[in-house]
């Protein structure tokens, strides 16, 4: 047998796996949108399943013996290559998945499924008591799941799950670098006198805000015929193969900030799986390389594009027509002011890109103090609301608006889920720097709104690669540049001067 057939086996073997992880997330798909209550034992057991099974196909011994035949085929590839980026990935998932027993994998699974239904009645309740032994057993199983594998920090192979390439002490690094530029910035701007938005109060009906969305994302390229947009308690994009790539979005009448730019910042995600190349469905190159670079590009859509006031200049209209009485006499210079108002806030998808990240190293810290055994899971809601009230200036008043607000430690390990969120802040920033310096018109084009040129750029030097180059090293091609804070904190003192 040739060193080709022997690659194309290994290929398909690892197409049956993207199959099987894909039947399993149409699943998860159906339990955060139209899953009946009861159905979460038998739903939480069916994904175990595909997950055993998922993982058994992994770490079949055939596979072992296909990695060891192609060692020499793959020292002469080029490292740029769809083979040479293949076997790095499915290497990395073999040597990890052999570390992991099915069985524990399986369980994980299963108490997750379990643990959201939980964590959807403790929310809806504000009460963490009902949540506190499912998120006791989330951090044993995140603890027991690191152990698997060698690691400096107890968070580090939880962080390699979403960002492989940064470590704890990496991350604690660079947050800390942008933790002392962010905090005096964030205070100067806080302390200056405020206006009183007061349309941002009224009320404006869920109809009409759905109308505004579907415009809104169908406008920017948003294609329904590889996608929908359905409801659900907490916002995500989740995708199954190139052809059918979905968002999800909620609806407050009291806050039309949370459905329009969650939808765009779903729409960020999809954006970036949309624009994959074709010859990566339907294996396990295909989708984001990263949390940190997957959030990149929610959050350029959302705030650098979303929030921009080219955009509106193109958009108001259309809200004022849908909402006249809320926004009569309401100009475009007040709304933009107001929707961008920096202010401390309680909830992390609500706040403005001053404080964002304040929400979420708080998070970051919080875990790791869980997993370091410095903090006990019932103290949890007592230490989230002193850091609240320390670094936000802002008191808690229950549960569901403080430690019960985010899904992500109430359905998956609990660690190296947050971080991406501001590595993608910073990500943002070095990747539209690049596209405006080669888009030259890219502002006039957002203002008429255009946004081909810039979903091309990002096709062409980010989203086309999926998952065959680290984050670090998609940043690095895409900008020429290793991470950094400066840009993100030019962008914010660009948008947000002191006065």
């Amino acid at each position: 047998m040739t060193q080709h057939e022997k690659f194309k086996i290994l290929s398909e073997k690892f197409a049956e796996i993207t199959d099987l992880r894909a039947a399993s997330s149409v699943l998860y798909w159906d339990q955060n949108t139209y899953m009946p209550p009861q159905g979460a034992e038998a739903r939480g057991r069916q994904m175990a399943t595909l997950s055993k099974v998922a993982h058994e196909k992994v770490t079949n011994a055939q596979i072992e013996k296909l990695f060891s035949d192609l060692e020499g085929y793959e020292k002469d590839l080029p490292y740029e290559s769809h083979d040479a980026s293949f076997l790095r990935l499915a290497r990395r998932e073999y040597e990890l998945a052999t570390k992991v027993p099915a069985d524990f994998i399986a369980k994980m699974v299963q108490h997750f499924s379990v643990s959201y239904e939980a964590w959807i009645r403790a929310k809806g309740e504000s009460n963490f008591k009902l949540i506190e032994p499912f998120l006791e057993k989330s951090v044993d199983l995140s603890l027991q799941y690191s152990e698997f594998f060698p690691h400096k920090h107890i968070l580090d192979p939880l962080i390699a799950e979403q960002d492989y390439g940064f470590t704890a002490e990496s991350i604690t690094n660079i947050f800390s670098e942008l933790r002392s530029e962010l905090v005096p910035f964030a205070k100067d701007i806080i302390s200056t006198k405020k206006t009183d938005f007061e349309f941002l109060n009224k009320k404006y009906p869920k109809k009409n805000q759905q109308l505004f969305v579907e415009k809104i994302l169908t406008e920017i390229g948003y294609d329904f015929s590889r996608g929908r947009l359905d409801l659900t308690h907490h916002p995500f994009m989740i995708s199954f193969a190139l052809g059918d790539i979905r968002i999800t979005n909620r609806y407050d009448e009291n806050n039309f900030n949370d459905s329009v730019f969650g939808a765009i910042h779903e729409l960020g995600h999809a954006f970036y799986e949309l624009g994959n190349a074709k010859e990566l469905d339907g294996n396990i190159l295909f989708g984001g390389t990263s949390a940190g670079v997957h959030e990149s590009q929610s959050r350029l859509w959302e705030n650098m594009v979303g929030r921009s006031i080219d955009f509106w200049q193109y958009f108001y209209k259309d809200f004022q027509m849908l909402f006249p009485e809320q926004l009569k006499n309401v100009s475009l210079k007040t709304f933009y002011a107001g929707i961008n108002n920096v202010t401390p806030s309680l909830i992390r998808t609500e706040s403005d890109e001053v404080t964002y990240n304040l929400h979420v190293m708080i998070r970051f810290n919080l875990e790791k103090q869980l997993l370091e055994g410095k903090l006990k899971v019932k103290e949890l809601p007592e230490a989230w609301n002193a850091c609240y009230l320390s670094d936000l200036g802002v008191k808690v008043p229950d549960d569901s608006h403080g430690c019960l607000q985010d899904v992500h430690w109430y359905a998956g390990l609990v660690g190296g889920s947050f971080q991406g969120y501001t590595l993608g802040n910073l990500m943002s920033a070095q990747f539209f720097d690049a596209a405006s310096a080669d888009l030259p018109n890219l502002n006039n084009d957002i203002k008429n709104g255009d946004f081909t040129q810039l979903q091309k750029w990002l096709i062409e030097n980010i989203y086309c690669h999926g998952k065959k180059f680290t984050g670090p090293e998609v940043l690095k091609k895409a900008t020429k540049k290793d991470l950094n804070i400066a840009n993100y904190m030019n962008y914010l003192k660009r948008k947000f001067p002191i006065k």
